[in-house]
């Protein structure tokens, strides 16, 4: 189906979200129609405040919003759905549009299978009525849908339609990319051979597949790394925990700026906690690469404020491997926490694979590793 089709059905004319490679046919659209414009389009930094946002347009307007997301979101929304847009709390109307990863039946990732099995139940336990679009779904399936929709959006109650692989299309093409000159997977490789024999917590998506071949590459082990191949935003609290519980090995967190804005208030307890035996960098590309590349805010706000901010006692910027390096070492020197953003391209290699290994071992071989240090 036409993604243009699929909003003219809907009708609504804003739309707010946190983009999903199985929705890029809707994020490439949006990207090319409007841009990010405060009237029409706002990539926000999770699902929950997309929810929130699109309330707010709603009391102000009057009008209908839409949400859309990967279905990994549903638990962002669950506490703004429940406690604020439902009927019997708010009756505020959102139409929700979901991309469906891990659909039963289809191949996915490991981090989408239970999501995958849940994602229509969740939906249907939050009151939300569903409607499931496939390739073969009609645009007369699609219409005769939303006109039932309506009854229910009128009634102060949400709705949501399910989008399946490869169900929508869109045949214009945008472009992602920034001036920055650092390509992350030499990043990484910086990473590993400053941080030796140090455990690594990884954030999600390109990151964590990019460490994985280059322990592949170097003929090392993957017992060094914790690959946060879900859980988008929650990498840096995992490496806290870690930390914490492991006050003589130095522990360290590879981000990514999307995830860093997913869930910032874990930088807060970061910085209170301040454990001297972590350093945190910030791979910032300014972009939702993973996912096709439609842009975050992080390059229009200084993250390295934000950490100090925070309390991290120390925080740099870098844009060059000299610096990188210089700055690597010198928080390896230090006792204290040490922050340091890293700009970054957009891309990566075609060819770049996923792991090999399941996520049970991965959990087992790190455990395996921190007991014995």
């Amino acid at each position: 189906m036409k993604v243009e089709r699929l909003l003219e059905i809907i009708g609504s004319d804003f739309y707010t979200g946190v983009p999903d490679s199985q929705l890029k046919a809707l994020c490439d659209y949006l990207m090319s129609e409007y841009g990010i414009d405060q009237k029409h389009h706002i990539i926000a930094a999770n699902e929950g405040n997309c929810t929130a946002l699109a309330a707010g347009y709603h009391l102000a307007t009057g009008k209908i919003p839409v949400v859309y997301m990967q279905n990994s979101g549903e638990g962002n929304i669950i506490n703004p759905v429940a406690s604020l847009l439902n009927d019997k709390v708010y009756a505020i109307p959102v139409v929700f549009i979901v991309g469906w990863r891990g659909e039963p039946g289809i191949h996915d990732e490991p981090q989408h299978i239970y999501q995958g099995e849940v994602t229509v139940k969740l939906l249907e336990d939050m009151g939300i009525e569903t409607c499931i679009v496939g390739k073969d779904t009609t645009d007369e399936e699609v219409v005769s849908a939303m006109q039932k929709f309506k009854t229910v959006l009128a009634d102060g109650k949400d709705v949501a339609f399910v989008i399946r692989k490869g169900a929508l299309s869109y045949d214009g093409e945008v472009k992602y990319e920034n001036t920055n000159t650092m390509v992350r997977e030499e990043i990484i490789q910086h990473i590993v051979k400053a941080s030796g024999e140090d455990p690594i917590v990884s954030t999600t998506g390109k990151a964590s597949r990019e460490l994985f071949e280059i322990r592949v590459a170097n003929g090392q082990s993957h017992k060094y790394d914790f690959l946060t191949v879900g859980s988008m935003g929650h990498s840096s609290s995992i490496a806290l925990g870690v930390a914490i519980n492991k006050p003589d090995t130095r522990v360290w967190c590879i981000d990514g700026d999307g995830a860093v804005l997913m869930h910032m208030g874990s930088m807060a307890v970061l910085g209170a906690n301040a454990p001297k035996n972590m350093i945190h960098v910030i791979i910032n590309n300014g972009a939702h690469e993973t996912v096709g590349g439609m842009p975050t805010v992080a390059s229009k706000i200084d993250l390295v404020a934000i950490a100090k901010a925070c309390g991290y006692p120390n925080a740099v910027s870098v844009d060059n491997f000299k610096d990188l390096d210089d700055e690597l070492e010198a928080a390896k020197s230090r006792n204290e926490l040490s922050f340091i953003e890293v700009k970054c391209s957009i891309g990566a290699r075609d060819n770049l694979g996923r792991p090999t290994t399941t996520a049970l071992k991965n959990k087992i071989d790190f455990m395996e590793y921190l007991k014995a240090l």
